[in-house]
């Protein structure tokens, strides 16, 4: 009786769907229909006449090594990875073939997904699929097909491995539990194996792929990252003034990096006409209130707010204004200004307020 690893089954059930999902998106835009092709999926087309299989074996990290991002010593930057001019087709742009089943299956259509890349964790904001990938019964399977696939896939896509590497128990655990255990099926065993990272990036639109597979099914996540919507636009001290004399707040324009308190250089000439409206007035007294939107985890939302509150606070007082004129608030996403179910309005909820104080 044969003996089969579900291990490789499951990774080779993945690389045939994506290898599938790519090379109809990135032909003619007519669905390629295949006589071995069920209703779960489509599945991979043979080797032309005269063609052979790639020879081998060669070293897995080899066929890696050609789709690979280079990280350099600053670590990984989305702006290392090449702008592809490939078709991705519709989301989650994978195609299970018959044979194989999705387990736990889920489509969020915003959440945020913490990203391996090799030296950290990447928060990513955007459409997700979760899955847990399994075979079903009667697959074969090659481990090594599997890893030339998959290669083969991002490559033909015009997008980079990032990394294929464990993440380490230190990095794991400062994850929160409730971000871990929304994520168990689409994560897979982290703990215990390593993760394959991909991004494909298009002009308009940035795929992260993350992979991790065990003895019983490979993890899958398939991220569509939202496209920044800039809000902000430079509003002079006067403008601010005028606005916090009639309402007692204003909304001040100011960009953050994604999931981070780094306030954007290009928001800093708007930290600029807040500064000279404290100097040009110096008995206003201010509170800066931190708010986000609803994605995500509150608590991790309210930690966030409190951080770019502090962030803008810190950048004023660096220009002169007295620490004891200020406060920071964080109120996380317990006062949306608009909708949280469109980016508009997410990115309306998404601001620091400068609120006057008596």
């Amino acid at each position: 009786m044969e003996v089969r690893n579900p291990l490789s089954v499951a990774r080779r059930s993945l690389a045939l769907a994506l290898l599938a999902a790519t090379l109809s998106a990135c032909g003619s835009g007519e669905q390629a229909t295949d006589s071995n092709a069920g209703h779960d999926g489509a599945a991979a087309s043979p080797p032309a006449a005269g063609e052979s299989p790639p020879a081998g074996p060669a070293p897995v990290d080899a066929a890696h090594d050609e789709a690979r991002v280079a990280t350099g010593d600053a670590g990984f930057s989305i702006d290392a990875v090449p702008v592809s001019s490939q078709r991705l087709g519709e989301f989650p742009f994978i195609v299970l073939p018959d044979g194989y089943e999705a387990i736990n299956a889920q489509t969020m259509k915003v959440t945020r997904v913490p990203f391996w890349t090799g030296d950290r964790l990447e928060p990513v904001e955007g459409k997700a699929y979760m899955a847990t990938v399994q075979e079903r019964q009667g697959n074969t399977y090659s481990e090594l097909e599997f890893e030339r696939n998959i290669a083969h896939v991002i490559k033909e896509a015009g997008g980079v491995l990032v990394t294929d590497s464990a993440i380490p128990s230190d990095v794991l655990e400062s994850v929160p539990r409730d971000v871990r255990v929304g994520l168990v099926d689409g994560w897979g065993d982290v703990y215990n194996n390593p993760v394959q990272t991909y991004v494909i990036r298009t002009s308009d639109r940035t795929i992260w792929v993350h992979v991790c597979s065990d003895s019983a099914g490979a993890g899958l996540i398939v991220l569509e990252a939202e496209a920044f919507v800039p809000t902000a636009s430079l509003l002079p001290a006067d403008t601010l003034k005028r606005e916090i004399d009639a309402h007692g707040r204003v909304a001040m324009q100011v960009n953050f990096a994604v999931d981070k308190a780094e306030i954007l250089p290009a928001s800093m000439p708007q930290v600029e006409q807040v500064s000279d409206l404290l100097a040009s007035e110096p008995d206003l007294r201010l509170s800066i209130d931190g708010h986000t939107d609803a994605s995500g985890d509150a608590a991790h939302n309210q930690t966030l707010s409190e951080a770019r509150a502090k962030a803008v606070l810190a950048a004023l007082v660096a220009r002169g204004i007295e620490a004891d004129r200020l406060q920071a608030r964080g109120l996380g996403q317990g006062e949306p200004v608009a909708g949280n179910d469109t980016e508009e309005g997410r990115a309306k909820n998404r601001r620091v307020e400068l609120v006057k104080l008596q």
